[in-house]
């Protein structure tokens, strides 16, 4: 590992002294943040599985995904996370991306059968086993009343609620289906709000930050970033019976994540904090790994975004734990 930035050390030490979430001893809290976007999640799926393989994941005390990111946060901390390599197979893309749904007036992106069949019997999730782990899940959304994006950690209760929040956590207007309500309130997908969760890690007073990144480094920075014309559709008609911050945050999303790219740019640098200041870094996939879209379903495609996150995540992590 790099010693040029703290993040890393706090991981090589912990896995060094084999501590364990609950009985720490070093006086951080470390998180993990995983991105998603669709079928891109496969590439922080594939990194996921690397922190997994190389006996790092025990040095992380909670682990916050936003979309597909918080299926891979499920997966990653349940008894099987070899299971994250689900997101390669054809099986996974075929259950999730069915553009006949269209057809049938159900959603492109089927969310709910992943989630509620194919999670359940085909390519079991062990629900119970993500809610009695000692690494906290934190799946987020976006609240459709204020357009802000919600931690739904507090409302995890059995396996039921936890298959709804990971719905919830995913579901898009016209792509992936209508809200989900959980506990008396109605979300959408967190990516309206925070596609990037490492925001509502360091809210939660996380001293140390991985984020696992879906999309590689950008080549240029944007002058001008405003929603697009796909975008200003739908909030005008997909969105139009909603609150006027739901859309807000809609349309608002290109320049925030502009603006979360350059943070977490200055971030990985770690060189413009102090001690006190909280440690994010990020690991992205390299610029030439297989451009994967959001509805992806070739699986040789998907098979080497799974691998290049993969590799992304060996050869920042793997040298000094």
């Amino acid at each position: 590992m790099s010693r040029s930035h703290r993040l890393p050390a706090v991981l090589a030490d912990r896995a060094a002294a084999g501590s364990r979430p609950g009985a720490r001893i070093d006086g951080h809290r470390v998180a993990l943040a995983i991105e998603g976007g669709g079928m891109r999640g496969t590439v922080s799926a594939g990194m996921a599985l690397a922190l997994h393989e190389l006996g790092l994941l025990d040095a992380f005390d909670a682990v916050y995904g936003a979309s597909a990111g918080a299926i891979s946060a499920a997966w990653l901390i349940s008894s099987r996370p070899e299971g994250l390599r689900g997101w390669a197979d054809p099986r996974f893309a075929s259950a999730l991306i069915r553009s006949s749904n269209v057809l049938r007036g159900r959603p492109v992106v089927d969310v709910e059968t992943l989630i509620e069949e194919v999670y359940l019997r085909q390519f079991p999730l062990d629900y119970a086993s993500v809610l009695a782990a000692a690494i906290e899940l934190h799946p987020l959304a976006t609240d459709l009343d204020t357009g802000q994006p919600v931690d739904l950690r507090g409302e995890l209760t059995d396996e039921r609620v936890l298959r709804l929040a990971l719905r919830a956590s995913a579901a898009l207007p016209v792509l992936a289906g209508g809200p989900v309500t959980l506990g008396g309130r109605r979300f959408y997908d967190a990516g309206i709000s925070e596609s990037i969760p490492f925001r509502q890690a360091l809210r939660d007073g996380a001293t140390h930050v991985l984020v696992l990144r879906s999309r590689p480094p950008a080549r240029t920075r944007p002058v001008h970033v405003a929603p697009s014309a796909a975008s200003r559709l739908v909030a005008a008609l997909a969105l139009r019976r909603h609150t006027v911050e739901l859309r807000t945050a809609f349309l608002s999303r290109p320049a925030r994540l502009a603006h979360d790219e350059s943070l977490l740019t200055v971030y990985d640098t770690d060189e413009a904090h102090s001690p006190a200041d909280p440690a994010v870094l990020s690991i992205r996939p390299d610029p030439a790994a297989p451009q994967v879209g959001r509805l992806e379903t070739d699986s040789s495609i998907l098979r080497e975004a799974l691998q290049a996150g993969y590799r992304a995540a060996e050869s920042r992590l793997a040298g000094g734990c």
